[in-house]
């Protein structure tokens, strides 16, 4: 398994890993009908999208297996949430279940941090939601919350946690 830096070639492969592991990771949590409506080709649109509006200092990693089919990916940069003391944030990691649980999240995971860091961050946040059986790797990857807020998506009353991580 290989991790590199994504491109906009890659678009199309992380939409199809984005719609898939939401099916996988939020079936139980949000309506299945929310989950059934989620498009492959809204979601690429919107990652070439991200592309072509990347950030300085916002990097986007993709996970390749041996056909180098992406399998999973991150995100990250800037801290978009002001009421929070941290510079960076991880805006996202998403990987098929086939692939969970064998140490790829946590090379995604640590791809963000590495860059955010290269970057000049002292410190990263991202929101979970609560229900989302990732909020224990966050855990034991030393993340601590630091706040939570009520959110909706598509007809489900949610709550998501902030969490933290401090390098320095």
């Amino acid at each position: 398994m290989k991790v590199r830096e994504a491109s906009i070639a890659d678009a199309e492969g992380i939409a199809f890993v984005h719609v898939n592991s939401w099916k996988t990771t939020y079936a139980g949590i949000l309506s299945e009908s929310y989950l059934a409506g989620l498009s492959l080709e809204d979601r690429k649109k919107s990652w070439i999208w991200t592309f072509e509006h990347q950030a300085e200092h916002e990097n986007i990693f993709v996970a390749v297996n041996k056909e180098d089919k992406i399998v999973g990916f991150s995100c990250g940069g800037q801290n978009r949430n002001k009421e929070y003391k941290h510079d960076g944030e991880l805006y996202a990691i998403y990987l098929l279940k086939e692939y969970q649980g064998v140490g790829i999240g946590r090379s995604l995971f640590q791809s963000v941090i590495v860059a955010l860091k290269s970057n000049g961050c002292a410190s990263m946040m991202l929101w979970v939601l609560k229900d989302n059986p990732s909020l224990g790797f966050y855990r034991s990857q030393g993340g601590q919350q630091v706040g939570q807020k009520n959110i909706k998506i598509g007809t489900d009353e949610l709550v998501e946690v902030a969490m933290g991580w401090e390098w320095r």
